[in-house]
């Protein structure tokens, strides 16, 4: 594939600027070559103050928006992980993406929700990024965010 960040910018997609965790608590841990992230919310830019989408799925939020949303999480997650590795070619695998996803009650797509990262993540990593993953619905987010995405990833040795 060559170098991820080429090929990044090959597809148009911007990585946003690296955030730290807005509490007392760290953006993401390595242990034993395991990158660890926080859960990562849809700053909008960004930047902290302002998030892309405020709501609960399937009541405040569309499909199509929560799909974005769970997309701009990923690239959250995916900055964490290059500050983590410094650099994005240094990522052997994603092992796992975690999506918390803030519904109204009776939604039961949660899965359809979650493609929107694990559809980023394949993109960017290819067979790097093919993944496990678990969609867990739950009824009040941080911030209101419909969306939480947290990504485990193997290191180069």
């Amino acid at each position: 594939m060559g170098n991820i960040e080429d090929h990044i910018k090959r597809k148009g997609i911007t990585l946003p600027l690296s955030l730290k965790g807005v509490g007392n608590y760290a953006s993401w841990v390595v242990s034993q070559n395991i990158v660890y992230t926080s859960g990562q919310l849809p700053w909008k830019g960004g930047q902290y103050g302002t998030l892309a989408y405020e709501g609960k799925i399937g009541l405040d939020i569309s499909m199509e928006e929560a799909y974005d949303c769970a997309r701009i999480c990923a690239l959250n997650a995916i900055i964490q992980l290059k500050e983590a590795a410094g650099d994005l070619d240094k990522i052997k695998r994603i092992i796992r993406i975690d999506g918390h996803i803030q519904a109204a009650e009776g939604f039961i797509n949660h899965s359809d929700v979650l493609n929107g990262a694990s559809d980023l993540i394949n993109e960017i990593f290819g067979d790097k990024g093919y993944h496990t993953r678990s969609a867990v619905g739950i009824y009040q987010a941080p911030l209101n965010a419909p969306v939480l995405i947290y990504i485990i990833a193997e290191l180069e040795s």
